[in-house]
């Protein structure tokens, strides 16, 4: 997730239950680009990704044949770890879907940061995450539970995320409303900065590898342009293996943010997997514009 969309959401917490209601939204942002969903709107019948530079014609059809064979697949399994600079870092394990409407289940684990110390002192090292068509719905611990008379999820509507200050709520909604892994591929193809370095077996499966360096003031995708310069990027490395069947086996970003580097790494398994996920029952979850609004009107000054 950007630092400029951190710091949007985290602009925030003046005046609201701040730490959970706001840390759990961020994090879910930072899961979404470790695992390098597209981060673009609905791209349907969109033309294939432009390269800014040369890319050879074998390296570009391989390329291409991974975007094709991902959005054949529908489903994957994830395993991922993030670290983004001083902010927050976590490990992140779940299935994610893209045939049809975009939906999901992820465990997250804090393992540092800025954030994972908030969220520890809410004795929560740890979130469920729910993506479903309309909505993003994170699971609280007890501690913050009790101030939601007891309710133990909190709803974030796409389109609620959409009206936050900034623009950031609007780059959130766009990352959580695409979950095929079809990013890095993108950024390599767009960049025309990209090789085949090689053969090499990633958890038992024969791959081939691809690295590149994207430079984001070159790239002529306009999309994937303004989703870095929001990022805070302006040079990305990304390497990614590739099984026989052209799909992602493990991905490896890398960059510089003003919070410090980014690294995520995401590995990729069991592709067309079942993927159904339901919403929490309804009398166990709070709406995040109602919890806005609350805090909001018990931090206004007596009129």
């Amino acid at each position: 997730m950007s630092d400029s969309g951190v710091r949007g959401i985290r602009g925030l917490r003046q005046g609201v239950r701040p730490v959970a209601v706001t840390a759990a939204l961020v994090a879910v942002g930072v899961v979404m680009s470790a695992c390098s969903l597209s981060g673009a709107p609905d791209d349907e019948g969109a033309e294939p990704t432009r390269s800014a530079g040369h890319l050879d014609a074998a390296t570009a059809a391989a390329l291409h044949a991974v975007e094709k064979a991902t959005d054949r697949a529908g489903s994957a399994r994830v395993s991922a770890s993030s670290v983004m600079g001083g902010l927050l870092s976590m490990r992140t394990a779940g299935v994610l879907g893209w045939a049809g409407d975009p939906v999901g289940r992820l465990s997250i684990t804090y393992t540092g940061g800025e954030l994972a110390d908030s969220m520890r002192a809410l004795n929560s090292s740890s979130m469920e995450a729910r993506l479903l068509p309309d909505a993003y719905y994170a699971k609280v611990g007890d501690k913050f539970a009790a101030q939601m008379h007891g309710k133990h999820w909190i709803k974030y509507d796409y389109d609620d995320l959409a009206d936050l200050p900034g623009g950031s709520g609007t780059y959130l909604k766009d990352q959580l409303h695409n979950t095929a892994p079809i990013q890095p591929v993108r950024l390599l193809l767009a960049s025309g900065d990209v090789r085949r370095a090689g053969t090499e077996t990633v958890r038992g499966e024969r791959t081939t590898h691809y690295s590149g360096t994207v430079t984001v003031a070159g790239l002529a995708d306009s999309a994937l342009k303004e989703q870095l310069v929001q990022a805070g990027i302006s040079t990305e490395t990304v390497d990614i293996w590739v099984n026989d069947r052209n799909l992602l086996v493990k991905k490896v970003e890398r960059g510089e943010l003003t919070s410090g580097r980014m690294v995520s790494t995401a590995y990729y398994s069991a592709y067309g997997v079942k993927t159904a996920v339901a919403a929490p029952e309804g009398g166990d979850t709070a709406d995040f514009k109602d919890l806005l609004g609350n805090s909001e009107a018990s931090s206004a000054p007596p009129g």
